[in-house]
């Protein structure tokens, strides 16, 4: 039996750190701050570059067409952004569902 089970039917969408980004955290470690979360991109939305200088970023891409660069991505694309590396601008083509973990506090630069 796992030590914690998180059921997303049983969370609430919380505004993210952008306009048109809603998260809902599925976990969140207290020793660390890190936390497991589902991300909703409204379609439309741009996320400009940034840094999360106290977290590595790991995004699964599990609906919805994202933009990166120049190139589209959809259902089960895999990023990955060491702490502190800038990433994005992000565009979402659609609606975008990724699952996300940060390894430490989610804070942004």
């Amino acid at each position: 039996m796992f030590q914690y089970t998180a059921l997303a039917q049983n969370k609430s969408w919380q505004p993210g750190p952008y306009p048109g980004v809603e998260l809902l955290v599925l976990h969140k470690n207290e020793t660390t701050g890190g936390v497991t979360v589902l991300r909703k991109f409204h379609a439309g939305v741009t996320v400009p570059a940034h840094t999360h200088p106290l977290a590595a970023e790991s995004v699964y891409i599990l609906s919805g067409e994202w933009e990166e660069a120049g190139t589209t991505y959809t259902t089960g694309a895999f990023f990955h952004a060491p702490r502190g590396e800038r990433h994005g601008p992000h565009f979402a083509k659609s609606e975008v569902i990724s699952l996300t973990v940060f390894d430490g506090p989610l804070t942004i630069a």
